[in-house]
């Protein structure tokens, strides 16, 4: 296994190297865009996510030649290349799915997308609720799975996990951290709420001890750009952590 080139270890605006430059080409799974968590038939919680960033994640990864798997929440953007293999999903339960089938297929998971904390208890599915005579509604909530943390639960040891924060900029750094140890992760992409609709993003990658070399930060860039810059240095991140499960087998 090649080792990860040292400049994959430099803070810059641009890519730290030129891809591809070995022949492993990981297999890269991404989830994007929002989950729709329903209240009855026709209304349902969401958010405010586009998917824009993991799009353009994917369509760099497919650019590069890795094989490239989307997991692409209710957005009317989509990625511009065929090769893209798209799998759709509305609500938490329908990604909770598509996670549990794709993962074991995956070098490298991406988790952008922006899922549900809470989704609605006892949803109407077959109707839809009338207005109140009283004026008010009340909604029971409970939490969705967390599906990162099953993720890495599940994970084998020579696969990449990456998640990502959105906090506010103050005690972002603090949030993600926590987030990496909490989850179990890899690294975690944090970047602060401004960048949700935004057409660019300033982020910071929180990186596991073993991975402590790649917690590097991105500067303003467009979300292509990002793209441009991140997954590279994820490559060499993939590569360091292969070797280091290779030298722990060798070593026992």
């Amino acid at each position: 296994m090649p080792r990860p080139r040292t400049t994959a270890f430099m803070t810059t605006k641009k890519p730290p190297h030129p891809f591809p430059y070995a022949p492993e080409s990981p297999r890269l799974l991404i989830t994007a865009g929002p989950t729709h968590e329903p209240i009855d038939a026709v209304r349902y919680l969401g958010n405010r996510s586009s998917g824009r960033l993991g799009i353009e994640l994917a369509n760099h990864g497919s650019t590069l030649g890795w094989p490239t798997h989307l997991l692409l929440g209710p957005t009317h953007l989509a990625p511009g290349d065929d090769p893209i293999r798209v799998t759709r999903f509305r609500s938490t339960d329908n990604l909770a799915s598509a996670l549990n089938s794709s993962l074991p297929e995956c070098d490298i998971l991406i988790m952008a997308a922006a899922v549900a904390d809470y989704t609605p208890a006892a949803p109407d599915l077959g109707g839809k609720i009338r207005r109140s005579e009283s004026g008010t509604l009340s909604l029971e909530l409970k939490p969705t799975p967390d599906l990162l943390a099953t993720s890495s639960r599940h994970a084998r040891a020579d696969q990449l996990l990456v998640g990502f924060a959105l906090e506010p900029a103050e005690g972002l750094h603090e949030a993600a951290t926590a987030k990496l140890r909490r989850k179990g992760v890899d690294l975690i992409v944090a970047n602060p709420l401004e960048t949700m609709e935004a057409e660019d993003i300033e982020a910071t990658l929180i990186a596991s001890e073993a991975l402590k070399p790649f917690e590097l930060s991105s500067g303003r860039l467009s979300k292509s750009e990002f793209a441009r810059w991140l997954l590279p240095i994820l490559h060499d991140a993939w590569l360091a952590k292969c070797a280091r499960k290779s030298s722990t087998s060798t070593d026992a």
